[in-house]
């Protein structure tokens, strides 16, 4: 605390600097290195006496001091009562208040001191025990504090400070956590501008910057301000972006700010409001909680110090409520805290005793010498086993009505955990716990802590919140400043491509696909967005965009709508939107009519190809003239005859206009198969020769990037693209081979004179400006190869912009219900040029596409001839080859006669070329001529053998 003190000129200055100076005069500052110390033992006392003193520090009438009071009170009882702790040992409390003011409190502790206590207990405030720290280091005597919260207590600068409460850095990092949790990004900080308050914001905005938070505005407020001052502050900060508020400050002037914040109307729906443990303590002080506190309060969230629900917690409670003269109708955690501090200190002395330590007491001969002060240094004892005792009570580890009390290497009570509390209702309610073991949770720790550590993202979960205006929705946590600013929207004043964004004399003084598409996303949200576009660039070229990227993270702007791209080095200071357009680099070269040639017809089809297609021809009209000469009159006559028939029945099938008919069962097989390979060859040729006329080649040689990449010739690009950083950092060309070129015409004229006459061989630039390129020149250009890089355009907004997550929702929404392909076609669309490999090669089809097909047909084919060959061996080998010459004769007339002699001419090569050659008709009426003479020649000789 600080008190304000005026001379006699009216002229006010903080007492802190009084106090100061006081408490230079009592103690002297220690010398770092080489300083002796001279000791004189004034008195002993021995580690049999029966009373030793143990000091309290803290204001009796505040918040925290009426609940310490009574745990202090009740601790000191319960170890009368208790023989296994200090046998023999009378512990004797001696009490100072404070009175809420440092220079007070600071005088208190210096006539603690000369009491010759053991221990202090307290102080409650962390400005206090900052000065009373550099008291008890010098005389050795540690400090155990029940409500110093201050994480920068902790340091080394304070060795004989012990702290019983948890450090306000677990809190800090609980809210933090909070904040991620409902994934706010901004907060403002709302403190008292003392020790304790600007130490434990700066925590939360380190806290914060882990998880890409941060505080936007620190809002401090000095001790004891008035409310006019506070009404103010609260006005300003009312006026900022961010809706999400931690308040951290003291018990006794909290409900005051939120009644000045509630007739601000910043207790209504769309705020949020955090308290630290302050707001707990001064709730749980109060039985009952009057109503109109309860609904100034609602939708408020609390942090609590968690300690367990246990019989002994409970049982303590119900024993306070029970005393007749207490101050307080209930008590809060630190009455708790309190009452295990004594116990600390009971149980180390213990300790300390038992180990062989002496409690001694000795005079310093620097703090004798007063130089005829009349200040009382002499009175000031220093502890002379106060080194030891400090690591005896470090070392301590007892369970206490706080839960585990047992300190780490930064002397804090391990398992720091806290409540999560939402006041709503009659009353507050607990929605969880957070503990630095498992981070947020609706488990309670100390269940926790029997489990696996973990503080994963998706392991954090609260119950539901009621916030304040009564609504179970989530506040946005943020809104648009109520300062008449509105939203300054930096757009590329741009020289081409105007489809995409241009100056427009209308308002709002910009037009264009980016613009529309911005418009359209900006109307699905639930709020209003003031705005202004302002034009970016000089007007005569297109701007560099990665300058207009960093005016934006410069805070020059607040957001870039444009034909912007999300590149890598762009989004490590800007926040982008979902990409609205697709977008990459590609490369573009001219391209040229093919002139129609006398011979394009045979283009279809490779060399190889038209010979097996004219093999398979031939091959497929021999095997039908085979299968059908014995049975099909259209297939016989003389040689020339049917020579002239195998090749027109076999180029006829190619037109399906074949006049001839199969009568045999293998003929109209083979014959089926292969009009359906005539069918593919057909359309498959038809195709080819279509595309193969309707087509245009490549001017050059270029195929891709990586031809390009290979060659020397120049490279256009767009002015103030991202393409020429690209090219020369990530790919290594040459910049000297880099051609900037201003707009579309400077493009055309570019790619249609070449790199021979002072122009380029090709351009590298963005898919959407290069359709548009394509389109107004009638598709005399066309892009080679793949894109090769992959990116869109977005809106660029500062760096933890809440806009940008809720223009991403909108845009997805446009893109969703069609709108963002209507205002496309509305700006882009007029004439869609097709992106495809036009190589004439590519369009010639080869064997390899039909060899399946051949395939099936060669091996129907031979099936068919095997089965009719084997049909006519087996025809032919029914005739007998020993039957005598006439009965040949009558047989077959026309056959030629034959040779005598041992071997018979009818088993020979010619005889069966004239079997195979006779009709089917003639051959059968053969066979069944022949069975009638063996039936008849049968009976004949059954007839001569019965008559002899």
């Amino acid at each position: 605390m600080e008190v304000l003190w005026f001379t006699r000129h009216g002229r006010m200055f903080e007492g802190r600097v009084l106090y100061l100076l006081v408490l230079f005069l009592w103690i002297p500052t220690e010398v770092v290195v080489g300083r002796t110390r001279t000791t004189v033992t004034n008195s002993t006392i021995s580690s049999t006496s029966r009373v030793l003193s143990v000091g309290a520090l803290f204001t009796f009438n505040s918040v925290i001091g009426r609940s310490a009071k009574a745990g202090l009170m009740a601790a000191v009882e319960d170890l009368k009562a208790n023989s296994s702790v200090l046998p023999g040992i009378k512990l004797e409390l001696i009490l100072h208040d404070t009175n809420c003011s440092g220079f007070a409190g600071t005088m208190e502790a210096l006539k603690l001191m000369e009491d010759e206590v053991i221990a202090a207990i307290g102080p409650q405030s962390s400005g206090i025990a900052h000065i009373v720290s550099h008291v008890v280091n010098e005389l050795h005597v540690p400090l155990v504090s029940f409500g110093a919260t201050d994480p920068s207590l902790s340091s080394l600068q304070y060795p004989y400070f012990v702290r019983t409460t948890q450090s306000d850095y677990y809190q800090m990092y609980a809210i933090a956590d909070l904040v991620d949790y409902y994934r706010w990004r901004e907060v403002i900080a709302i403190y008292v501008d003392d020790d304790n308050g600007r130490n434990g914001i700066s925590v939360l905005g380190d806290a914060l910057a882990k998880k890409r938070g941060k505080i936007s505005y620190k809002a401090a407020f000095p001790p004891g301000a008035l409310k006019k001052d506070i009404s103010d502050l609260l006005n300003r900060v009312n006026l900022l972006e961010s809706r999400v508020f931690v308040l951290h400050v003291n018990p006794e002037t909290g409900l005051s700010i939120f009644s000045l914040a509630e007739k601000l109307g910043m207790m209504n729906s769309g705020y949020v409001w955090i308290a630290t443990d302050w707001l707990a303590s001064v709730l749980d002080s109060l039985d009952p909680v009057d109503p109109h506190t309860v609904n100034l309060l609602q939708g408020v969230l609390v942090l609590r110090h968690h300690t367990p629900d246990t019989n002994e917690k409970k049982s303590f409670f119900s024993r306070l409520k029970k005393l007749k003269d207490k101050e307080t109708p209930s008590f809060n955690s630190y009455a708790l805290y309190a009452y295990d501090s004594v116990w600390l200190v009971a149980h180390a002395l213990d300790a300390f005793l038992k180990q062989g330590g002496v409690v001694s007491f000795s005079s310093d001969t620097r703090l004798n010498n007063t130089n005829g002060s009349m200040l009382n240094l002499q009175s000031l004892r220093v502890f002379g086993e106060g080194p030891t005792f400090l690591q005896t009570t470090l070392r301590t580890n007892f369970t206490g009505l706080t839960g585990q009390v047992q300190f780490d290497m930064e002397k804090n009570r391990i398992h720091p955990a806290y409540d999560i509390l939402n006041i709503g209702g009659s009353g507050m309610r607990r929605i969880g716990y957070w503990s630095n073991y498992s981070s947020l949770s609706v488990v309670a720790p100390e269940i926790l802590y029997k489990k696996p550590r973990n503080t994963s993202t998706s392991s954090q979960q609260l119950y539901g919140v009621i916030w304040p205006g009564e609504t179970a929705a989530k506040p946005r946590g943020w809104v648009f400043p109520n300062n008449g600013k509105p939203l300054r929207i930096a757009v590329p004043n741009r020289v081409s491509y105007l489809q995409f964004v241009a100056k427009d004399k209308n308002p709002p003084g910009v037009r264009g696909y980016c613009i529309d598409v911005f418009e359209a996303a900006i109307n699905l949200l639930p709020y209003p967005v003031p705005r202004e576009y302002i034009l970016f660039g000089p007007g005569n070229r297109n701007p560099s965009y990665d300058d207009l990227a960093n005016q934006v993270a410069l805070n020059n702007y607040d957001a870039a709508v444009g034909d912007v791209t999300i590149v890598p080095n762009r989004t490590r200071y800007l926040d982008f939107t979902q990409p609205y357009m697709e977008s990459g680099l590609v490369v573009v070269v001219p391209v040229k009519e093919i002139k129609s040639s006398p011979w394009s017809f045979l283009k279809p089809f490779t060399a190889q190809m038209w010979c097996v297609t004219g093999a398979f021809f031939i091959f497929v009209g021999t095997v039908i003239w085979i299968l059908e000469h014995r049975h099909n009159p259209e297939f016989r006559g003389r040689p020339k005859k049917q020579l002239m028939t195998v090749f027109w029945f076999s180029f006829s099938t190619m037109f399906f206009s074949h006049r001839e008919n199969t009568v045999s069962g293998l003929g109209r097989l083979v014959l089926i198969i292969w009009l359906f390979v005539v069918l593919i060859i057909n359309s498959s040729y038809t195709a080819s020769l279509t595309s193969i006329l309707t087509v245009q080649q490549l001017s050059s040689q270029i195929e891709g990037i990586d031809s390009l990449i290979s060659s020397t010739q120049p490279i256009g690009i767009q002015e103030g693209s991202f393409a020429r950083k690209y090219l020369t950092e990530e790919l290594n060309i040459q910049p000297s081979r880099i051609v900037t070129l201003k707009n579309m015409e400077a493009y055309i004229d570019a790619l249609e004179r070449g790199p021979k006459d002072g122009g380029v061989m090709a351009v590298v630039d963005e898919l959407p400006y290069i359709e548009v390129l394509m389109s107004s020149t009638s598709c005399k250009f066309r892009t080679v190869g793949q894109e090769f890089t992959k990116s869109g355009w977005g809106f660029a907004f500062q760096r933890d912009s809440p806009l940008a997550v809720d223009m991403s929702t909108a845009i997805l929404q446009l893109s969703e219900n069609g709108d963002l392909q209507k205002i496309h076609d509305k700006w882009l669309l007029k004439h869609d040029c097709s992106i495809e490999d036009s190589s004439a090669d590519v369009n010639k089809l080869s064997l390899s596409s039909f060899w399946g097909l051949f395939l099936i047909c060669g091996i129907a084919c031979l099936l068919a001839l095997i089965a009719f060959f084997i049909r006519v061996l087996c025809q032919y080998t029914k005739f007998n080859p020993e039957q005598p010459e006439q009965d040949d004769e009558e047989i077959s007339p026309d056959r030629p006669p034959k040779r005598k002699g041992p071997f018979r001419s009818s088993t020979s090569f010619r005889d069966l070329m004239y079997f195979v050659d006779k009709k089917e008709k003639e051959i059968k009426e053969i066979l069944r001529q022949k069975r009638k003479k063996r039936r008849r020649s049968l009976s004949e000789d059954g007839q001569s053998s019965s008559s002899a």
